[in-house]
């Protein structure tokens, strides 16, 4: 048992730690962006961020974990569109290509999936900018900070983003420690036995698995991709829907709880349909 916490432990280190960087970097041009230029600044990046959707797909499908993070608290400072936020969760490849190409997958054929999914959140982001109204009235950065009463204003640009950083980051090492248990707990070969067993509900399964907040989602998809134990539609399903910790962000920060559940069903529902449309024609590379 003692092992098992400890193994619990250094894992949850290993997926909290490595987000630090990109935290503390977005933090710090939020408050660069408060402090030094604005409303003014704020609006620049508004009017240049109506092809935001298209930069977020391209960006997401680069293989990392902290870019949807990051684009998590942009968003939540209201600096970019729930387009933007919807193309980047769509298209992060988060761990599938590093372990695919670890199990000796074939990298052309990994290209296409990656491509396929940033199409489909570059798509589905222009989409959900035009259904969905914008942000409203001007929202300020500092918003973020008398929401948190961190008293970022009475302290340096540093500081400011080292409090912010470090308040999330406690909340993404608890909830990933739990997560982390309970797969521990449970096993991973359960959850592979449960999707490659799930048939026609399969990639609603997938895509429950890729919500977890935790990269072993990604992981354990792309080895049942990778072992042919589930179909292309099924995986990209869960792939779409993989976004890491950023949920645990969103939800953190974010204090419109109905945009965050509205968000999340066009993630869960655009992965369903793909996956299925896929199936369905029986498409595979």
């Amino acid at each position: 048992m003692l092992h098992l916490i400890e193994h619990v432990i250094i894992h949850t280190l290993k997926d909290s730690l490595q987000l630090l960087p990109f935290l503390f970097v977005v933090f710090l041009l939020m408050e660069y962006l408060e402090h030094s230029f604005g409303q003014k600044a704020q609006a620049a990046v508004r009017a240049a961020d109506k092809a935001g959707p298209l930069f977020g797909g391209l960006l997401g499908a680069v293989p990392q974990c902290g870019f949807s993070v990051m684009i998590t608290n942009l968003f939540c400072g209201r600096v970019v569109t729930p387009g933007t936020l919807i193309a980047v969760y769509l298209s992060t490849s988060d761990e599938m290509l590093p372990v695919a190409l670890s199990l000796r997958g074939d990298l052309f054929q990994l290209l296409k999936l990656v491509a396929l999914k940033a199409a489909i959140g570059v798509a589905a982001g222009f989409l959900v900018d035009m259904l969905l109204p914008s942000h409203g009235d001007a929202a300020h950065i500092g918003d973020l900070c008398r929401r948190q009463g961190c008293g970022c204003h009475q302290s340096s640009l540093v500081q400011s983003a080292l409090n912010h950083t470090l308040r999330i980051f406690a909340v993404i090492f608890l909830v990933t420690f739990l997560l982390n248990g309970v797969i521990e707990f449970v096993g991973l070969e359960t959850i592979r036995r449960l999707m490659s067993n799930a048939g026609i509900l399969s990639p609603v399964l997938a895509c429950l698995v890729g919500l977890i907040p935790n990269c072993a989602a990604s992981v354990i998809i792309t080895e049942l991709y990778m072992a042919q134990a589930i179909p292309l539609g099924t995986a990209l399903s869960g792939l779409l829907a993989g976004s890491g910790v950023a949920w645990v962000v969103l939800f953190r920060l974010n204090k419109n709880k109905g945009e965050n559940f509205k968000i999340l069903a066009i993630v869960f529902a655009v992965s369903v349909c793909c996956g299925v449309l896929v199936n369905g024609f029986g498409l595979a590379f």
